[in-house]
């Protein structure tokens, strides 16, 4: 992809040990750190091992894509002791999404969730953030949708600080996300006109194989 200036991460790798340094100054108490699947997990990796090779977990969320558009959000999927479903009400009506069309979409993607749970976590011991500091990590936020409904369906398991964590977003997504987060920490903001993966120099798909590499690496060297 052609850019006019260089990139600002090598890969994801780069930019969750520079995410991890930011976050190491927080203090954090017994962080738990909840990767977004499948992009985040390759910068969550970096940051639980910045943060004392802090417990690596999934939050199992979709983004919901507008009709004709889908990697325009009309809103996210989470589901986690119940399915939570948050919506963009501004891109719903800017796309004349009907009730129909966004069933559809969070059937397909209940669906793609517990297929992602069977290949990521099946069998797999899973922290309980309760009275800890959780960490949501993203590769990048461009609306913000799957990452507000991760926080919601985590603040709602009981963690004494909540923290969004994200090497890049657009100021404005930051500022709508104020109120979801304890705190948010973005190394860039940043209008992304190239997207997420613009600001990548290696912005690779990844595939299951690599998750479940990276989470089985985080298993070996997390603490209880």
């Amino acid at each position: 992809m052609w850019r006019p200036e260089p990139a600002l991460f090598a890969d994801r790798a780069d930019a969750g040990r520079r995410l991890g340094e930011r976050l190491r100054g927080l203090n954090l108490d017994r962080p738990v750190v909840y990767a977004l699947p499948r992009g985040g997990v390759a910068v969550a990796a970096e940051v639980a091992a910045a943060l004392g090779h802090a417990p690596l977990d999934l939050v199992l969320v979709r983004k919901l894509g507008a009709p004709g558009q889908p990697e325009l959000a009309l809103g996210a999927v989470v589901n986690g002791a119940e399915a939570e479903t948050v919506l963009n009400a501004d891109v719903v009506a800017l796309t004349g999404a009907d009730e129909a069309y966004i069933a559809r979409a969070r059937a397909q993607a209940l669906a793609e969730i517990e297929r992602r749970r069977r290949a990521y976590l099946a069998g797999r011991s899973r922290p309980d953030p309760r009275g800890r500091a959780a960490v949501v990590v993203d590769d990048g936020l461009a609306t913000g949708a799957t990452a507000r409904a991760a926080l919601h369906a985590l603040r709602r398991r009981g963690p004494s600080r909540l923290v969004l964590a994200v090497p890049v977003a657009p100021p404005e997504t930051v500022a709508a996300l104020r109120g979801e987060a304890d705190e948010i920490v973005c190394l860039e903001e940043n209008a992304i006109p190239f997207g997420i993966g613009g600001c990548y120099d290696d912005f690779h798909q990844l595939d299951d194989a690599e998750v479940v590499r990276l989470l089985d690496a985080a298993a070996g060297r997390a603490p209880p």
